[in-house]
């Protein structure tokens, strides 16, 4: 029923190009009573927040049947979620399109993205625990916190960049992952410079491209 109430209510955006008015027209609509509805979300915006959630879930699940994924290093599990996320973002882009550009006020945008935020930050902390386990000396070792929020940021931004992208097979959205998970690993390492270069004329080029 879930995975039911997702699909109309995506479908409901795309078809009708506006958000449902309540969860009874809702409910009504897709022939469902609200108890049922309520049995999962708590509001539209709930179920709002809970598809980008779906989104992430699905790509997570994707890459880690991947075959030697358990035995990967960090940056390469890293790679692989935003490479694979993206894919599961195009699948739908006409939705998030929507669902994102039709939030004129910023502050309502960030509380439909801070369910992802949430797993996001966790699958992040995660791969930051497994890079720190690595290292010998504590003095190496990063702030789960603040290199998670610092991942966040990285995804936020991909996610902009994703969606202005009008290069072909969205190519230029692929490099800017590839150069920023690499600088971000680079930051983890302490040997920034070249990567940060190589990352900050990459975007000055594209802002003006895309402008």
């Amino acid at each position: 029923m879930k995975q039911k109430i997702y699909e109309a209510y995506t479908k409901t955006i795309l078809e009708e190009e506006k958000v449902p008015t309540s969860v009874y027209r809702f409910c009504k609509n897709i022939g469902i009573e609200e108890s049922e509805f309520y049995k999962h979300f708590a509001s539209l915006e709930h179920l709002k927040g809970q598809i980008f959630c779906q989104f992430f879930d699905n790509a997570l699940s994707l890459i880690q049947k991947e075959k030697g994924y358990v035995s990967k290093a960090p940056q390469e599990k890293l790679l692989s979620f935003y490479f694979t996320f993206f894919e599961v973002l195009l699948m739908n882009r006409s939705y998030v399109l929507f669902a994102l550009n039709g939030e004129k006020n910023p502050m309502e945008k960030m509380s439909t993205l801070k369910p992802l935020r949430t797993v996001f930050k966790q699958f992040v902390t995660v791969l930051i625990q497994d890079g720190n386990a690595l290292k010998q000396s504590k003095l190496t070792k990063h702030p789960e916190a603040i290199f998670s929020e610092g991942a966040w940021i990285q995804l936020a931004f991909l996610l902009k960049f994703w969606m202005e992208d009008t290069s072909e097979h969205f190519e230029k959205t692929d490099m800017a992952i590839e150069k920023s998970v690499r600088t971000v690993f680079d930051l983890f390492d302490s040997t920034p410079l070249e990567s940060v270069l190589d990352l900050g004329k990459f975007l000055w080029k594209e802002k003006f491209n895309m402008a």
